[in-house]
This record gives structure tokens, sequence and C-alpha cells, in this order.
């Protein structure tokens, strides 16, 4: 009976260590889900910043990235009303290729939603999109 009860103590103790700790998949999905935020409220920068290697971009190319996500913005307003939410559909990790998918369910005005797959890396211990 002592066995059991240490084993049962042993089991709970392995779940709840393993439900303390986030995986790559739902930090990956928070990053992900945290940059297209960023987006869809219009600070452009920030997005950026969450592309792997941002910080090496040339300028004259950032503007040009920085305009072209306005824009993207300013057509979905247009075609259906903007995108009103981001949400996580899920997300899995790909071992041989070294990144996590994470697939982000846009929603938009005129009630239509569109999944859209962002492949993410962990650089440097921070969630970047690749």
């Amino acid at each position: 009976m002592r066995k059991l009860v240490y084993l049962v103590l042993l089991v709970s103790l392995a779940q709840w260590a393993a439900c303390s700790s986030p995986t790559r998949e739902e930090l990956a999905s928070l990053a992900a889900k945290g940059y297209y935020q960023h987006l869809i409220e219009g600070d452009f920068e920030h997005f950026l910043e969450g592309r792997l290697m941002a910080d090496s971009l040339p300028a004259d190319y950032r503007s040009q990235l920085i305009d072209g996500y306005s824009q993207f913005l300013d057509q979905q307003v247009q075609a259906r009303d903007g995108i009103k939410e981001v949400r996580v559909s899920r997300a899995f990790t790909d071992s041989t290729q070294q990144y996590t998918s994470v697939l982000l369910m846009l929603c938009y005005g005129d009630s239509t939603s569109e999944e859209v797959i962002v492949p993410m890396v962990e650089h440097d211990g921070r969630w970047m999109m690749k």
C-alpha cells in the first residue's frame, strides 16, 4: 500500500512539473500572437523587430517593409473590414528543420477568418519569426 501511495505521489509530482514549465510550442505561439497583435495595431516597428535578423536590415529596406505592412493593413480594411483579432490555432515543432510552426487564425471584421502559418525559431533565448 505504501508503494502505491509513493507511486501516485511521484506521478502527481511529475505531472505538476510538466505543467509548470511552458512548452516550445506555447512559447512560440505567445510570441507569434504578440507580433501579429503589434501588426494589427499598426505598430509596424515592433512587428518587424520580431523577425529574425531584423536588426541587420538596411534602413531603406526596413522602411520598404514597414510601408508594405501598412499597405497590407489598408487592403485588409478595404476588403474585409480589417483584422479584428488574432488567435492561436495550434503549433508544432519540426525537429529536423529546427523551427516551430505556429498556426494563427486572423479574424476579420466581416466575420471571415484566415489561418496563416508563422515559422518561429528560438534565437538567443527569444522567439523570432523566420
